[in-house]
């Protein structure tokens, strides 16, 4: 069965927190958007990556800092039950109405089902008919499940935001293991009592963390070092901390089988996991998480209805796109995408800042109406700032200059910008200035406990900063300032006159300075 074509100025496929902002931003000049989702609308972030996992790791870190303050009662251990109810909460049960009410608010129509490219302007939706409605595609279920296809038909854009899915490896027995992937570790309704953790990156350390905080008897296995994208005394620091809540952390070690009796099956629970090593150790355990990494949603969007092969796809599948997120390829520049399924910077508040990107083009590109909240209308050419580089609000340079990224483990760990390994690779002239968080005065006062450690890099021929590393407490609170010294290449006489309060850990900035000779 299939629906007569609906038409929309902008069709947005995916609705997740990087496809609703470009919906939302697409609207502002008066165009019809039609935002496509084929599970819940708030997607990843909100459901089973950013925002449970936070709530999972909060318990943890805040009875830490109760035990390392003087005058304060130890508080025991973590009401597990209390914990998973929180994160069911934050959730909202993985319930999306909220997300529903919010965007028919905003104005966007949100359409049900699974969205994939069917030629030039043109997006097919195949739904199950008891999703089926008149209007918006979420209204009274009708009789029976056949599938039915609606044809929606963009005017102008088609915007492309399917984010990206984890993928295992080819690692014998894995698949058949029913292993959790980041959708199952921080949706579960109960904390096992062992689980090994495949993976040091940041769903690998962060679900390490929480679980062990939550009581279960954590393995973290790691091909290389953690954290590998950070500075390396990042993941040391982390390694470190880790080992001291009683994970048991091997680095440097590969997975040679999995078996799991009774996975798969029918009735009844699988039994333990058992993970073979390249040593030719062995490790049982209750659960296994695999967090290997993850390739953008191209899978199954289309992409050969529109004249992109293989070969014109990035790594992983990635749709390659242009500053103003315009993907390439593709005559007539209508197709756009953002977020993961670009593949330039996988974190939701990079997706977000890609989505306000384009969602501006197009608006300003296609839109009629011109508000206070309206980008301006017409052709939005990107503005060019200083030294050649574009500063405009059509251009998502920053996934270049100053991406930015924040772990929350214990030491929580931030960083924007290039590592020193990075930087020297792109034969920028830099020289890495660094110093203990615990020397600050500020710190001193948090805890009697408090470690840390920050460095920035300094680009010694323009003196400005490229990038800036934090880890301790709280230290994604203090990487916006760094984020902003980066962008806006702040040079560091004038930085000199940035005075930090005190007593605060803020005050590293000045110690930065005096350390580098100002």
């Amino acid at each position: 069965m299939s629906l007569s074509e609906e038409t929309f100025d902008v069709v947005v496929i995916g609705g997740g927190a990087v496809g609703e902002n470009a919906a939302d931003r697409a609207s502002r000049t008066g165009l019809s958007v039609a935002l496509v989702e084929s599970e819940l609308l708030g997607g990843e972030c909100s459901y089973w990556a950013c925002m449970p996992s936070k709530v999972l790791l909060r318990a943890g870190a805040v009875r830490a800092l109760a035990r390392e303050t003087p005058g304060l009662r130890d508080p025991g251990a973590p009401d597990v039950a209390a914990v998973l109810a929180r994160r069911d909460e934050i959730t909202s049960g993985w319930d999306d109405a909220g997300q529903v009410s919010w965007v028919e608010g905003a104005g966007l129509t949100p359409v049900r089902g699974h969205g994939r490219l069917a030629g030039e302007r043109l997006v097919e939706v195949t739904v199950p008919e008891s999703a089926v409605s008149s209007e918006s595609g979420l209204g009274e279920a009708e009789t029976g499940q056949t599938p039915v296809t609606r044809l929606l038909r963009a005017r102008h854009a088609v915007i492309v935001a399917t984010g990206s899915v984890p993928v295992l490896p080819d690692t014998p027995g894995v698949a058949e293991a029913s292993p959790w992937s980041s959708r199952e570790a921080t949706s579960a309704d109960a904390v096992p009592e062992s689980l090994v953790v495949v993976g040091g990156g940041v769903v690998g350390v962060e679900m390490a963390n929480a679980y062990a905080d939550l009581g279960a008897q954590v393995t973290l296995l790691s091909r290389g070092g953690l954290l590998s994208g950070a500075e390396p005394f990042a993941g040391e620091m982390v390694a470190d901390s880790l080992s001291g809540l009683g994970v048991d952390v091997r680095t440097g070690v590969d997975v040679k089988s999995v078996e799991r009796p009774g996975a798969g099956l029918e009735g009844g629970a699988p039994g333990p996991v058992t993970v073979t090593l390249s040593d030719g150790g062995k490790i049982t355990a209750a659960e296994i998480l695999v967090a290997t990494g993850r390739v953008p949603r191209t899978g199954d969007l289309g992409v050969e209805s529109v004249g992109l092969d293989g070969s014109a796809l990035g790594r992983g599948g990635a749709l390659v796109v242009d500053e103003s997120m315009q993907v390439s390829g593709v005559p007539g520049g209508w197709l756009y995408a953002c977020g993961d399924v670009t593949g330039r910077a996988p974190t939701t508040h990079q997706g977000k800042y890609q989505a306000r990107v384009v969602g501006d083009v197009v608006a300003a590109r296609y839109g009629t109406e011109v508000g206070d909240r309206s980008p301006t209308s017409g052709d939005p050419e990107p503005a060019v700032g200083q030294e050649g580089k574009a500063w405009s609000r059509y251009a998502a340079t920053a996934d270049h200059t100053a991406r930015v990224q924040v772990v929350f483990t214990r030491p929580q760990v931030s960083w924007v910008g290039p590592t020193e390994r990075q930087a020297r690779a792109a034969g920028l002239p830099v020289e890495a200035v660094s110093y203990d968080l615990s020397w600050v005065a500020g710190a001193s006062v948090e805890s009697p406990g408090y470690s840390g450690r920050a460095q920035v890099l300094v680009d010694t021929q323009r003196r400005v900063l490229v990038g800036a590393t934090f880890v301790g407490p709280d230290a994604g609170e203090m990487l916006h300032a760094a984020t902003i010294a980066v962008v806006g290449e702040v040079p560091l006489d004038r930085l000199w006159h940035a005075v930090p309060a005190y007593p605060t850990v803020s005050e590293v900035w000045l110690r930065f300075l005096e350390s580098y000779g100002l």
